[in-house]
C-alpha cells in the first residue's frame, strides 16, 4: 500500500513541534521543575523519540492531513479527539510498559504524565486547525465590507443556515449580504442562528423589508407547503423585490438539486404540498429483476415513470410508443443515466392490435404502466373518432394483451375529468377504467387505475401556455374567472402510479389527495408576477369563456364510488359498483362504430350509453359546486 502525500505540511510541522512541547509541559507540571528532566534526561528522551513519531503516524493514519481545515465544521472534532486518544494509549504502552520492561530506562514515565500529555497534545494539535476555520469565516465576514444587495432570509432552520454560511462564503460571487431571518416559529423571534438575528414572524416581512432595505427575499424552507411559499412570495412582490428559494425536499431527494442550491421561485413551489413518501419497498416489487412495459413512453408522464421505474433496476425496460423522437430522446436519456439497465425503445401505435399483440408476446412484461392516451380536451372535441379509438380501442387492445401474456400488474393513467365527463376525452378515459375494471374482476388480476389533476409541467398543460403567453407580451387567456382545478406535479403524479400498482388488488382506482382545488386564474396571477410584471399595467388577463367540453370544477370520485382511505396516507382508493351486463359488448358497437367512420354525434350518443353521466359540450350546470373527493371520503 503507497501512502498519500501529506498536503497540510504545515500542520504537519506544527504537530511535530505541539507533541514535543506538549509532553516536556506535562513533564513540567507533573515535578513543577526542570532539574527533575535534567536528571531523567534518559527517560524523557527515549520517550520523545519513540512517542512522536508513533503519534504522528496514528495522526497520518485517522486523515489528520488529508482534510480541508478552512472549511471545517464541529464534526471535525471527533478525528482530532479521537487521533489524541489514540496516541495517548499508544505513549501510555511505551512510557509505563515498554521501557522498563526493555531495559531502556530504569523507571517508567509517571501516570500522570500520560494523562497530562494527551490531553495537552490535544488541543495544541486542535488550535491551529481551529485558527484557520476562524481565519477563513473572518475572512468572509469581511468581504461583507463590499456592501452587497441586503438579503432576508425566510426559514431560520438547518436550510437558513447553511444559506448564510454559503453566501458568506461566495459574497464577493454573489453580492448578497444576509441581514437576518423571518420565521413562523415564535420560539425563535429575538435569538440569533448563524451571527444574524430572527427578526419576528412571515407576516412582519413588508415592515423588515422598508426598515433595512433589504434588495431581495430567500426562502429557505423546502419542506414547507405551498401556502407558506405563497405567503413569502406575495408579501415580497408587494414589496417589489424579487424572491429565491432553495429546492423542495423531492428535488433534493431526487438529486435534482442540493440544500443551498437558490434557484428562482417556479408555480409548483407556490403550489407546493407535503411530500408523497413512497413504499419503495412494495413498489420494488412491480420491478426489480422484472420486465417492465410503459406505453406512451415518450410523454411527460411515461418518460418520468421511466425514470423512476429504471432506479429499481428491473431486468428489462421496455419503451413503447408512436413518436419516434420522443422515444429517442427518453431512451438517450435512460442509456447514458442506468446503463446496468437493458433499455429496449419500441415504436408502435396502441390503436394497431396485432402490432400490440406481438410485441406483448415476445416480451412478456411483468408490469405494464398505459400512459398512451388523447388528453386535450378542446381538440378531442373536434376529433371524436380520434379520441375514441386511441383511448379506447388502444386502451382495450393494450388491456386484452396484457391478460393474453400473463401481465401481473397494470396500471391505467386516467383523469379527473372521467368523473361525469362534459368532455368527449374524459368520457372516452371512463370508458377505458371500464375496460381495466372488467379485465381487473374477470380474470383475477391487479388491474387498476389512476385518476390525476392537472400535472404541472406536462405538455400542453396550462403553465407552459400561460408563460409562453407573458413571453410575447400577453393577453393571458384565462376561460372563466371562477375556473377551479386539482393540480399536481409530474413526480407526484407518477409516486402516486407506481404507489397504485403497488396497493392495487384488481378494478380499483386510486387518487392522490390534493386538497382544494386552486383557481386558474390565481395560478396566471402568480405567474406574470414572478416574471415581474403586473397584471393590468403590464400584462392583461383576458377572459375567453367556458369552451365545449369544459367544466368549472373537477371532481375524482363519483358519487356512487365507494371511497375509502388506503394504508398510504395521501392516497384514497374507489371501489366502482358492478359493470353492467353487455358493457364489453356495447364498447365494441362503439369502436366498430368509428372503425365504419359513422358521424361524431351518433358516437357522441353511442358515449352516452356506456357513460351515463356524460353530458356533451358542458349542458351540466356550471353553478352548482360538485362534491370534492375529500368530501367523498369523509361521507364513505
Amino acid at each position: 500500500m503507497t501512502l498519500k502525500p501529506i498536503r497540510n505540511r504545515h500542520l504537519f510541522v506544527a504537530d511535530t513541534f505541539s507533541i514535543v512541547a506538549a509532553t516536556l509541559i506535562a513533564f513540567l507540571v507533573r515535578f513543577e521543575e526542570w532539574q527533575w528532566i535534567n536528571d531523567n534526561a534518559r527517560l524523557v528522551i527515549f520517550y520523545l523519540v519513540l512517542s512522536v513519531p508513533l503519534r504522528l503516524l496514528i495522526f497520518f493514519a485517522a486523515g489528520m492531513y488529508r482534510r480541508l481545515w478552512r472549511h471545517a465544521s464541529v464534526g471535525e472534532l471527533n478525528p482530532i479527539i479521537l487521533a489524541a486518544l489514540g496516541g495517548g494509549v499508544a505513549c501510555a504502552l511505551i512510557g509505563i510498559v515498554a521501557l522498563p520492561l526493555t531495559g531502556l530506562t530504569p523507571t517508567r514515565v509517571p501516570f500522570s504524565v500520560v494523562f497530562i500529555d494527551t490531553f495537552l497534545t490535544g488541543a495544541l494539535i486542535g488550535l491551529p486547525r481551529l485558527m484557520a476555520r476562524i481565519g477563513r469565516s473572518g475572512y468572509a465576514r469581511r468581504r461583507k465590507d463590499d456592501k452587497g444587495k441586503r438579503v432576508l432570509i425566510a426559514g431560520a432552520g438547518d436550510a437558513g443556515k447553511l444559506v448564510v454560511k454559503e453566501l458568506f462564503a461566495s459574497s464577493h460571487q454573489l453580492g448578497l449580504e444576509p441581514i437576518g431571518f423571518v420565521d413562523s416559529d415564535a420560539t425563535k423571534h429575538g435569538h440569533m442562528l448563524a451571527g444574524l438575528p430572527v427578526f419576528g414572524p412571515l407576516a412582519h416581512i413588508p415592515e423588515i423589508v422598508e426598515k433595512y432595505e433589504v434588495a431581495e427575499m430567500i426562502i429557505a424552507m423546502p419542506s414547507a407547503p405551498g401556502t407558506v411559499i405563497r405567503q413569502v412570495v406575495r408579501a415580497a412582490l408587494s414589496c417589489g423585490i424579487p424572491t429565491r428559494t432553495v429546492p423542495s425536499l423531492p428535488e433534493i431527494i431526487s438529486r435534482q438539486g442540493n440544500a443551498t442550491g437558490l434557484r428562482e421561485v417556479e408555480i409548483q413551489d407556490l403550489l407546493r404540498r407535503d411530500a408523497v413518501e413512497t413504499d419503495l419497498a412494495a413498489v420494488a416489487e412491480l420491478a426489480t429483476s422484472e420486465t417492465v412495459l410503459i406505453t406512451g413512453a415518450g410523454g411527460s408522464i411515461g418518460a418520468e415513470l421511466c425514470r423512476q421505474l429504471a432506479r429499481l433496476a428491473p431486468s428489462r425496460l421496455i419503451l413503447l410508443g408512436h413518436g419516434e423522437n420522443s422515444i429517442f430522446d427518453i431512451f438517450q436519456e435512460l442509456t447514458l443515466s442506468f446503463p446496468d439497465v437493458k433499455i429496449i425503445p419500441v415504436i408502435a401505435d396502441v390503436r394497431d392490435r396485432s402490432r400490440i399483440q406481438h410485441i406483448f408476446q415476445e416480451f412478456r412484461p411483468h408490469a405494464v404502466f398505459h400512459a398512451a392516451a388523447h388528453k386535450h380536451v378542446p381538440l378531442m372535441e373536434d376529433n371524436v373518432l380520434e379520441a375514441v379509438t386511441n383511448n379506447v380501442s388502444g386502451t382495450r387492445n393494450v388491456v386484452d394483451a396484457a391478460i393474453d401474456s400473463n401481465v401481473q400488474h397494470f396500471v391505467l393513467i386516467s383523469t379527473d375529468k372521467a368523473v361525469r365527463p362534459t368532455s368527449v376525452m374524459g368520457a372516452t378515459k371512463r370508458i377505458a377504467e371500464q375496460l381495466v375494471q372488467h379485465a381487473a374482476t374477470k380474470h383475477h388480476r391487479n388491474f387498476v387505475s389512476v385518476r390525476f389533476g392537472n400535472v404541472l409541467g406536462s405538455r400542453g398543460s396550462v403553465v407552459p401556455t400561460f408563460l409562453r403567453q407573458i413571453r410575447a407580451g400577453g393577453p393571458v387567456t384565462v376561460t372563466h374567472p371562477e375556473m377551479r382545478r386539482y393540480f399536481m406535479t409530474i413526480p407526484e403524479a407518477v409516486q402516486l402510479v407506481l404507489q397504485a400498482g403497488a396497493l392495487g388488488r384488481g378494478g380499483e382506482v386510486f387518487v392522490l389527495d390534493m386538497g382544494e382545488q386552486i383557481r386558474v386564474v390565481d395560478i396566471a396571477t402568480d405567474l406574470i408576477r414572478l416574471s415581474g410584471l403586473e397584471v393590468g399595467a403590464d400584462i392583461e388577463i383576458k377572459f375567453t369563456g367556458v369552451r365545449p367540453g369544459e367544466k368549472l370544477y373537477e371532481e375524482m370520485f363519483f358519487t356512487a364510488e365507494n371511497v375509502l382511505p388506503t394504508d398510504h396516507p395521501k392516497v384514497l382508493r374507489a371501489r366502482n359498483g358492478l359493470l353492467a351486463d353487455g358493457v364489453i359488448r356495447r364498447i365494441g358497437s362503439l369502436t366498430n362504430a368509428t372503425d365504419q367512420g359513422q358521424p361524431e354525434d351518433d358516437i357522441r350518443k353511442l358515449l352516452q350509453t356506456l357513460v351515463p353521466d356524460f353530458h356533451p359540450h358542458g349542458t351540466t350546470s356550471h353553478e352548482e359546486e360538485p362534491m370534492r373527493g375529500s368530501e367523498n371520503v369523509r361521507r364513505a
